[in-house]
């Protein structure tokens, strides 16, 4: 491990538009020695976050990096499995993980962007974008899910839109406190 950090700082310092490959690898290196009992996969999502970060790509502030791995988990182990056999000979072709880590990045510009189209909207429209979204969400749903869902959108603009579809008898509140579950309920009073 320390070999691998000493080469990702030394590479950084050196910036280049392939730090984001070299990224990836360090990632995937990082997998391949596991050096953690438990968690290894979630550390390095979180230090793929901070080398994204740290060369100044921050939509991982705005979009779940996690969520959009998570979404596509199948496809992540695949690429896992294929760019890790022969690691430990030496032998290994990393570029499917690459591939799977840079689309990720893309998809969540994609997402960022749509996000910012909705937030240039007219008066009034914030709202009706938030009532859409949540009348679309399928399940159970907290206030910081429509949070992350909607950046632009104020933590007491969405408990108001809420507060209003409650009363509408469009959403239920199915607990107390901040973390309370939410469902929607549908005009057949169908439970979404």
């Amino acid at each position: 491990m320390k070999a691998l950090c000493e080469t990702w700082q030394e590479l950084a310092r050196q910036p280049s538009p392939r730090l984001a490959v070299t990224l990836c690898a360090f990632n995937l290196d990082f997998l391949c020695i596991h050096p953690f009992r438990d968690g290894n996969g979630r550390v390095s999502r979180l230090l793929l976050l901070l080398g994204l970060y740290h060369l100044g790509f921050e939509v991982g502030r705005y979009i779940s990096l996690e969520r959009l791995v998570e979404e596509n988990k199948e496809r992540y182990y695949e690429t896992l499995e294929l760019a890790s056999a022969g690691w430990h000979e030496g032998k290994e072709d990393p570029w499917s993980y690459v591939a799977f880590l840079l689309s990720t990045c893309k998809l969540a510009y994609r997402q960022f962007e749509q996000r910012l189209a909705t937030t240039g909207e007219t008066r009034g429209a914030k709202t009706e974008s938030v009532e859409r979204a949540i009348a679309a969400w399928r399940g159970e749903f907290t206030v910081a899910d429509v949070q992350r869902a909607w950046p632009g959108v104020s933590l007491d603009m969405i408990r108001h839109v809420l507060k209003n579809l409650r009363a509408a008898g469009a959403v239920e509140c199915l607990a107390r406190g901040p973390g309370a579950p939410w469902r929607t309920i549908r005009r057949d009073g169908e439970i979404g």
